[in-house]
């Protein structure tokens, strides 16, 4: 880890992204089912270079610290919603300052009233879904901490895919369990948002998430009271 900033290295790719098919992408995404996770980062970086960006929840900064290992310098993007735990926002600035990180922060003009109460179907996807194009504009490849154990809505995550947008979309942990994470973060020291030793597991906008009990589906606390199970980012 390294608390000064970082400078990309010269050979960073400038030119136009290789072209992928969906056959091509559904052959490595199988390919990189045997592979260690770094390895997968480092086939991201390889191929796409400064147009691959990183997104962050700052739950906790496990992607970030993969990712940090292979490119000090790679683009981590966090969405700021405007709604956010104040422990959140904390965590983003402490793993900021331990990693030195190259961090582009998506702010949001907040709303009168507040759209999470007056459109809450669709605040999710004007505060975050709209941040996230935005951020990716430009981009040809994009990485997230997506696991298969997260949620049934996840279980069948590729390891890397062309999402809505024809962008490259790579989970490289898609396939870690809960406790491989548990292992890894305690092992080397991983920043944890302190929200999550509170009874919170996933950690979304402040007015959409609740604390769970023992035993409880971890998403269980997002959208409580809802049918949403996901906010649009990785759908």
């Amino acid at each position: 880890m390294s608390s000064g900033l970082v400078v990309r290295p010269d050979n960073a790719r400038l030119g136009p992204a290789p072209q992928f098919t969906n056959a091509d992408l559904e052959a490595l995404s199988t390919e990189f089912e045997r592979a260690e996770a770094r390895d997968i980062i480092r086939w991201a970086v390889d191929t796409f270079g400064v147009q691959l960006a990183l997104t962050a929840s700052m739950t906790d900064a496990l992607l970030i610290d993969l990712a940090s290992s292979v490119d000090p310098a790679i683009e981590v993007v966090f969405i700021d919603t405007g709604y956010h735990f104040p422990e959140t926002m904390e965590t983003v600035e402490t793993v900021r300052r331990e990693y030195g990180l190259n961090l582009r922060i998506m702010t949001v003009a907040r709303h009168s009233p507040e759209l999470w109460e007056a459109d809450p179907e669709n605040c999710c996807s004007a505060v975050k879904v709209g941040q996230l194009d935005r951020a990716l504009a430009g981009k040809a490849a994009w990485m997230s901490g997506v696991r298969r154990s997260e949620a049934t809505t996840r279980a069948a995550a590729p390891i890397v895919a062309h999402d809505l947008r024809g962008l490259v979309k790579v989970n490289p942990i898609a396939s870690w369990s809960d406790s491989q994470v548990d292992r890894y973060i305690a092992d080397n020291n991983i920043i944890v948002n302190p929200l999550i030793a509170r009874g919170y597991p996933s950690i979304g906008c402040m007015p959409c998430t609740q604390p769970v009990a023992d035993g409880e589906d971890p998403r269980a606390g997002r959208w409580n009271g809802s049918t949403k199970t996901e906010c649009g980012l990785h759908l």
